[in-house]
């Protein structure tokens, strides 16, 4: 079992900065490919990003990319989304989830309906 709690989110104007942590309790932290979804108002959940236990593997979505960087500390227990550059349409609920790779240090996944765990999520609110 993990359990999952985000932090670090808030108002922020557009072009300014945060970031997110995830921090995971339980055993194996590092067997888990972690990842980063958001729920905008009136919208679906949609990926964000997603790091593979090994931290070597980072995939990001489109509107995203060169913007966000998403990383992990083992040692921590800990995944990380700093987002840079943010825009209004960065607004939303941010979770963290946590996918079992069985054993596959670089597997990464995108489908939200693969994590096994989810937090409870963070409000960001991007003002422009």
């Amino acid at each position: 079992q993990v359990q999952l709690v985000e932090s670090g989110g808030g108002l922020v104007q557009a072009g300014g900065s945060l970031r997110l942590s995830c921090a995971a309790s339980g055993r194996s932290f590092s067997m888990y490919a972690m990842g980063w979804f958001r729920t905008a108002p009136g919208k679906e959940r949609e990926f964000v990003a997603v790091i593979s236990g090994s931290g070597t593997v980072t995939v990001y979505a489109d509107s995203v990319k060169g913007r966000f960087t998403i990383s992990r500390d083992n040692a921590k227990n800990t995944v990380y989304l700093r987002m840079d550059s943010l825009k209004p349409e960065d607004t939303a609920v941010y979770y963290c989830g946590a996918e079992q790779a069985s054993g596959n240090l670089y597997y990464t996944e995108r489908r939200e309906y693969e994590y096994d765990y989810w937090g409870q999520g963070t409000q960001v609110t991007v003002s422009s």
